[in-house]
């Protein structure tokens, strides 16, 4: 197994030969703009991954995928004639996902912000659903006295016109 140190710099070295190779062009009229974004190299240095993107329609994404299918070898060969190893590493392309999880990643906090706002905008015109300070509060024992005097005198007065209203009702069913 190779040094980790050299696989990340075998990867680096076949990013750049890639890319510039794309740069300078292939014969495919399908290949759209691409972008090289990572590669990442097996620790015995045999086989390499290279991650792209390709700018524009699903159409282009998949016209652009059979395009560098079709030119692996082309790229094998360009890649072994720049590196100082004795064995070429086999290519594969990979198709990022960086994009659609950024659009998608986009929309997420997007979708966040808009419930944010509505939920201020539900707060601030919000009401209690009862008092407006539901805790209790010590009591003013002198005001509850004068409070309770008040009602007593009420209960009492009550009762007695209760009672006159019971007696009136019994003598006249005698």
């Amino acid at each position: 197994m190779a040094d980790p140190e050299r696989a990340r710099k075998m990867a680096d070295r076949i990013k750049v030969i890639i890319a510039k190779r794309l740069e300078r062009g292939l014969r495919d009229p399908r290949l759209g703009f691409v972008t090289i974004t990572d590669v990442k190299v097996t620790g015995d240095l045999q086989h390499a991954s290279v991650f792209y993107t390709v700018y524009g329609s699903i159409e282009e994404r998949t016209d652009s995928a059979a395009a560098l299918k079709a030119a692996t070898g082309m790229m094998r060969s360009e890649v072994g004639k720049n590196i100082t190893a004795r064995l070429t590493p086999s290519i594969e392309f990979i198709a990022d996902g960086i994009p659609e999880n950024a659009a998608l990643i986009d929309d997420l906090l997007r979708e966040a912000h808009e419930r944010d706002t509505a939920t201020e905008r539900d707060a601030s015109t919000a009401q209690y659903a009862g008092d407006a300070d539901p805790y209790a509060k010590p009591r003013d024992y002198e005001s509850d006295d004068a409070e309770s005097e008040d009602a007593d005198e009420d209960v009492a007065e009550a009762d007695t016109a209760d009672r006159d209203a019971a007696s009136a009702d019994e003598s006249v069913t005698k």
